[in-house]
């Protein structure tokens, strides 16, 4: 299917005057990023802007939404008064779908459990003409790179790791869905201008060195707070080399750097790339643009000019590298993985290994992997570990069962699962004979923070390469290194694993029955979107109360998170996807996963009016019904990880009236501000340590509340002491005002005159 003739064509003819007269305002050469940042400001640009610092509003070319955050940015978008919406969009039902028996029978199971939202979700697509993709087409971002992504666009997505498509050479960022439903409205979108990440590659992997061993060494090197605010862009002879699947997998990937998206400059990969999946007329294009599509000459020869930060890999040196536990940003090159699993007590038998996910389930991760899982046969090998694989779509998993890939797996063991997120997000239904016992599974995926992939805190999590991981699954031993450790077979003879073989695209080209793509009604008007006043799954909004003018007196402290506190914390996955269009219910999981400074435990805190301790939500929920506000405090980089907004949302609807933290992650910081909430950080990073447990707070100075203004906290410690402290905050005049407004959505109601 070839979807956006038009659109790209509009971009491609308006793209040489946009990046000329780009260039005359800057008076220097540009790099990629920037002739697509600034092709695509809402209105053209009559200044230039600070990397960093200023706020800019963006135009994107089009939304993609994955059903579980769907639910609430359509649940939003409903409300705020258009009859279609302004750009092409897309939702991708992927996120639903548990991993438990196997691809057929979980598939089954998800439409019979989840049919009421995916009902919701295919009849209000139908409504404003959005695209559905059915459960069981396919991973969100594996679909948008196969048939929507394209060289010098931009897009945003409801998904951490939308940033996929920049291995097409596209500005894709992950976003909340408010922020969704500014573009879909036809507004303009706000991102702090950001700041410029070079990776410049030279030379060429072999071996068992694969695309995802650049990503793994990178979150070693700039750790999962690096990237902030900035844009990764990949440069050089090396980048051209990489495959554009394996250039997706780098930029997917990003999103564990804090990265505001990645990307890699269009070349001739990308364009086989474009005509192997049906889009010959966009990669031809591309090619009359092409001088566009990089970044100007002179970038090239000097980029330490031309970037924030420079860092230079040569992939002919490279070798494989296995990340984890519990961060995806603890780097350990394999030669070195023997002697770390024994220094940290890391178990080494691997009981589950699990390739797929959207950041490695391309037709080169699947071959490649397949060459591995091939030779137990020859070798007189058997898998020891569990062994399960997630294709990314439909149409690679029937391109890989064609090309009978998916029968070598099945010969050792490999358990095919549903083309969907599964495992990787939460949604694996796994059985362990002690839930407390120290385990270690081995993935293919991106993230691997604690209870992340199967909810146990005992389970330590490694990310590698496809490759890697089926060597893992053979060996069954964390400590194995493929690249010289031999393995006793079944007849005991001592063996080694040849270094993988594999094709960037098929050789008898991609094939695919039904791709599971639904188109939405020419005339949407007379579609009826139905949402049962008791259903326990979907709830219709009400908005936000907006501020009273008044300086916050006499709030709670709700709890003192200590240490890494990522969306998965806030709001959990895995069982509680179900509530994702029902903020009520779903709101029963806020912070239930932070660990609790006090007392070092999660989900459980002090109720200041009764003293008593109780799970955090459930505790307020008390201060709600009391009419009480409350604050949570948090430590560096709060709300890393996943795009989604309900971590924001959630405590917007019990009452929490501030975050107040050390440092935000991009994201979360934007979602809470979209809600109405205060997102506040120390100006003195020590006064966390002030913040006691029965304190009261006060946060004065709101009358003067203006942008680069600090406001004020009063500490009301419990032995009748005070501290007052200063907080920083990022709020432009626009975001202010959102504040004021209770949310930016109730804005956006009253511009559509629905308020």
């Amino acid at each position: 299917m070839l979807f956006d003739l038009d659109l790209i064509k509009k971009v491609y003819s308006e793209l040489p005057f946009k990046v000329q007269t780009a260039r005359n305002l800057l008076n220097r050469p540009m790099t990629f990023a920037e002739k697509i940042l600034y092709s695509h400001i809402f209105k053209p640009a009559t200044k230039t802007y600070e990397k960093g610092k200023d706020y800019v509003d963006f135009a994107p070319d089009r939304v993609a939404m994955q059903d579980a955050t769907a639910q609430m940015a359509l649940l939003q978008f409903d409300t705020c008064g258009r009859d279609t919406v302004a750009v092409p969009s897309t939702v991708h039902c992927d996120h639903l779908i548990q991993a438990k028996l196997g691809a057929d029978q979980d598939l089954s199971a998800a439409i019979d459990t989840n049919k009421e939202v995916y009902d919701f979700l295919s009849s209000i697509s139908n409504k404003y003409g959005i695209g559905f993709w059915k459960p069981g087409a396919g991973i969100i971002h594996q679909v948008v790179l196969e048939n929507y992504a394209f060289p010098g666009g931009m897009m945003i997505g409801t998904d951490s790791h939308t940033p996929n498509a920049g291995g097409l050479g596209m500005i894709a960022i992950g976003v909340g869905g408010a922020d969704a439903v500014d573009v879909m409205a036809g507004l303009p979108w706000e991102l702090k201008m950001p700041k410029l990440i070079g990776v410049k590659l030279t030379g060429k992997m072999n071996g068992w060195t694969a695309a995802k061993d650049v990503i793994l060494k990178v979150a070693g090197i700039l750790t999962v707070k690096g990237g902030t605010g900035a844009i990764v862009e990949y440069f050089g002879e090396g980048a051209d080399s990489l495959s554009a699947t394996g250039k997706a997998t780098i930029c997917n990937m990003g999103a564990e750097i804090g990265a505001t998206c990645s990307l890699f400059t269009y070349d001739d990969k990308m364009g086989a790339y474009l005509k192997a999946t049906g889009r010959a007329a966009v990669a031809d294009l591309a090619d009359h643009v092409k001088e566009y599509l990089r970044p100007d000459p002179e970038v090239y020869a000097n980029p330490e000019k031309y970037y924030d930060q420079l860092i230079e890999i040569n992939l002919n040196e490279l070798e494989p590298y296995v990340n984890g536990p519990f961060t995806p940003d603890l780097a350990t090159p394999i030669s070195r993985m023997a002697e770390a699993v024994a220094a940290n007590g890391w178990p080494d038998k691997i009981e589950v290994a699990l390739i797929g996910s959207c950041t490695n389930s391309s037709y080169e991760d699947i071959s490649r992997s397949a060459s591995i899982a091939g030779q137990a046969k020859t070798k007189g090998l058997k898998a020891q570990s569990e062994f399960t694989v997630t294709p990314g779509s439909e149409l690679v998993r029937y391109t890989i069962e064609k090309d009978g890939y998916l029968e070598t797996f099945g010969e050792i063991g490999g358990v095919l699962l549903a083309n969907a997120c599964g495992p990787c997000i939460g949604q694996w239904a796994r059985h362990i004979d002690d839930p407390n016992r120290k385990n270690t599974i081995v993935t293919s995926f991106n993230r691997n923070f604690a209870k992340r992939n199967d909810g146990l805190a005992s389970t330590h999590a490694f990310v590698a390469s496809p490759e890697i991981v089926t060597a893992y699954a053979i060996a069954g031993r964390l400590s194995f290194n493929p690249l010289k450790d031999k393995i006793i077979n079944e007849i005991g003879q001592e063996v080694m694993l040849d270094e993988p073989k594999g094709y960037e695209l098929p050789p008898k080209g991609f094939s695919v029955e039904d791709p599971g793509y639904l188109a939405p009604s020419a005339n949407g008007k007379e579609v009826e979107v139905a949402v049962s006043p008791s259903s326990q799954r979907l709830q219709l909004l009400s908005p936000f109360t907006p501020w009273d003018g008044k300086d916050l007196m006499g709030l709670k402290l709700l709890i003192k998170a200590k240490g890494k506190c990522t969306t998965d914390h806030i709001s959990m996955a895995g069982p509680w996807l179900k509530y994702r269009g029902h903020l009520d219910n779903i709101s029963n999981n806020m912070l239930i996963g932070a660990v609790n400074y006090f007392n070092n435990q999660t989900d459980t805190v002090k109720n200041q009016l009764t003293g008593e301790y109780g799970p955090v939500p459930a505790t307020q929920r008390v201060y709600k019904a009391a009419g009480i506000g409350s604050v949570v405090v948090g430590d560096e980089n709060y709300g890393e990880g996943s795009s989604r907004e309900h971590a924001a949302m959630e405590p917007r609807h019990l009452g929490v009236r501030a975050i107040i933290v050390k440092s935000f992650a991009r994201i979360h910081e934007t979602n809470l501000k979209k809600q109405g909430m205060l997102a506040l950080t120390f100006a003195n990073k020590d006064d966390y340590e002030k913040i006691q447990e029965d304190d009261t707070i006060d946060i004065i100075g709101l009358s003067d509340f203006v942008p680069g203004k600090q406001v004020t906290a009063v500490l009301n410690h419990s032995d009748g002491k005070a501290d007052k402290i200063k907080l920083n905050h990022t709020y432009n005049e626009q975001q202010i005002e959102w504040f004021k407004a209770g949310s930016a959505l109730n804005l956006i109601r009253k511009q559509f005159g629905k308020i």
